[in-house]
């Protein structure tokens, strides 16, 4: 009885420590590169760079972002840690990346339930600031309104889920996989700051690779709804090749790249600071 107490309080520990953790350091991301987001956001809008709002109101949606993105980065790191650890008791070592794309993926799945709406607000404001001059409440307001529940506030959703699903696939097992041969890679012992690097590396592969997912999720949430109601993410993506070549499937690489790179050094960095923090808090 007293081991099952145990064991009980300490998965309860596990998941309030993801879910703190993992809310201070989305909060503390999205707040500090939201700039370059925008910038990104306004490259992938057909409407264009400059006609989106060019370098003005380059924090236009901040409120929305901040709003989501602690729930969010929560609820993804209590699922994914929570899975892990679950899953990770079943597996051998070299099955140990298969664990963590699982996990990935379904954290990207909870997480994207508080995600979508949020974009869809954030997007709106980046780059339809003429179009959508109001507040995110009343962006989103309007999207139930006028457009309902799935085509209003999860316009967009199998598109996101289509981006994040591969980007944690890459991203997640190569981050693992950084931290578990740093210190025999390096020689030095692993550290929020080490753990930090392995994030970057890890994210800015991922989103490179996955960044036209990204350009055809941007387009399906900024559109009109008579323009998404038959359009694809290859039907998009083919439209945009015809018209742009590969420069505008692959827009807003640098952004994107930049963005979630260094958004990967501070996400997990502050991540791993706070659990450590935690653990330390808890020791005592």
């Amino acid at each position: 009885m007293e081991l099952e107490t145990k064991s009980y309080y300490s998965t309860s520990y596990v998941y309030w420590s993801s879910l703190i953790s993992g809310g201070v350091a989305g909060l503390v991301v999205d707040i500090v590169l939201f700039p370059i987001d925008t910038v990104k956001t306004r490259l992938q809008s057909e409407r264009g760079f400059f006609r989106s709002g060019g370098f003005r109101g380059i924090y236009r949606g901040l409120a929305p972002a901040a709003a989501g993105s602690a729930p969010t980065a929560a609820l993804f790191f209590c699922t994914y840690d929570g899975l892990k650890s679950y899953l990770g008791r079943f597996a051998t070592e070299s099955q140990q990346p298969y664990v963590h794309m699982i996990s990935a993926a379904s954290a990207e799945v909870v997480a994207c339930l508080i995600r979508v709406p949020v974009e869809i607000a954030k997007q709106r404001r980046q780059a339809l600031s003429l179009k959508y001059n109001m507040s995110s409440m009343e962006i989103l307001s309007h999207a139930l309104q006028s457009e309902g529940i799935k085509r209003g506030l999860y316009r967009g959703f199998g598109t996101t889920l289509m981006r994040e699903v591969p980007f944690s696939f890459i991203q997640f097992p190569l981050w693992e996989y950084f931290k578990r041969n740093w210190t025999s890679a390096t020689g030095v012992a692993l550290t929020p700051v080490s753990v930090a690097i392995c994030g970057a590396i890890a994210g800015g592969i991922a989103a490179g690779l996955t960044t036209p997912l990204d350009v055809a999720k941007t387009r399906i949430m900024l559109a009109d709804e008579s323009g998404v109601r038959k359009s694809g993410v290859l039907v998009i993506l083919r439209g945009i090749y015809r018209e742009h070549g590969i420069k505008g499937v692959f827009a807003g690489f640098l952004p994107r790249v930049l963005w979630i790179t260094l958004g990967g050094a501070i996400f997990f960095g502050f991540y791993d600071l706070t659990v450590g923090l935690l653990n330390s808090g808890n020791r005592k």
